[in-house]
């Protein structure tokens, strides 16, 4: 799938600025990818140095004169964020959309779950919001008065409202970032800031690339490995979904074209929700 397809018009997002954490690689990099292809001014960051600095190489690659500003940034530590945003303000001027991605699941049972990996589960969902959310937030409000719109896109998971036994840290720090969402898109509605979130399901990653490899049935490829692991997950649409569709829903929550929207979330699961 193209991530340049029509989603929206080439300057769709002109004289805007986006701020996208963990956007180094998949879903956050899809999302700096649709943003840039919109006309936006985007700052990413990212922990891994390398990773980020190939990251940036490919999209200066892709979009030559992209108004881009990269950081490492630990969005665990408060002071790393406020030096991203003092920085990314200086090069690309105020932030009018933010999407907070960054962040990783925890497998284990709730016998498998010690005091300290709940306390880590929980720091790493909530202030991997927070932390951006709180250092941005001015920012935001600013351009809120001079464009009209301002908006926080939160990749969230379906795990928030379809807990899974064998990650029950991560679904209950996932429950919570659902209602985080909503809290703050009611205290933020005064000042004009929407927040909003994404709820994804099964989506293709190097994760599920190293099981495809390690697969025992070798004379499977990629879409019949993948289309069996869909079925097996009941997944409706019977395949994985790709990160720039999740990517899209972000954009859109931060753009403009969702103006009216606050404290929702969309649902990026291929069907696979059974929640009402």
């Amino acid at each position: 799938m193209n991530v340049l397809s029509s989603f929206l018009a080439a300057d769709a997002l002109a004289g805007r600025t986006a701020v996208v954490t963990g956007g180094s690689s998949g879903i956050g990099l899809a999302t700096v990818q649709v943003l840039l292809s919109a006309g936006a001014a985007v700052a990413l960051c990212g922990r891994n140095a390398e990773r980020l600095d190939g990251a940036v190489a490919g999209l200066r690659e892709q979009f030559p004169g992209a108004k881009l500003f990269a950081r490492t940034c630990d969005v665990l530590d408060a002071e790393s964020v406020k030096a991203f945003a003092a920085e990314s303000l200086a090069a690309l001027g105020p932030a009018a959309m933010l999407v907070n991605n960054a962040g990783q699941g925890r497998v284990s049972t709730f016998a498998d779950t010690d005091d300290q990996a709940w306390m880590d589960e929980l720091k790493l969902k909530f202030f991997s919001i927070i932390h951006p959310t709180r250092a941005f937030l001015p920012q935001l409000v600013a351009e809120r008065q001079r464009l009209g719109d301002a908006a926080i896109a939160c990749a969230n998971s379906l795990l928030a409202r379809q807990p899974e036994p064998h990650m029950v840290a991560t679904s209950a720090a996932r429950a919570g970032i659902l209602n985080l969402v909503r809290s703050l898109a009611t205290e933020f509605a005064p000042q004009g800031v929407r927040v909003n979130g994404i709820l994804i399901g099964l989506v293709e990653s190097g994760q599920w690339r190293r099981r495809f490899e390690a697969r025992e049935d070798k004379s499977q490829d990629w879409a019949t490995w993948s289309a069996d692991l869909a079925t097996k997950k009941h997944i409706p649409l019977g395949r994985l979904g790709l990160p720039v569709e999740a990517a899209r829903a972000l954009a859109f929550l931060v753009s403009p074209f969702s103006s009216y929207t606050s404290g929702s979330h969309i649902d990026v699961s291929g069907g696979h929700s059974r929640a009402a």
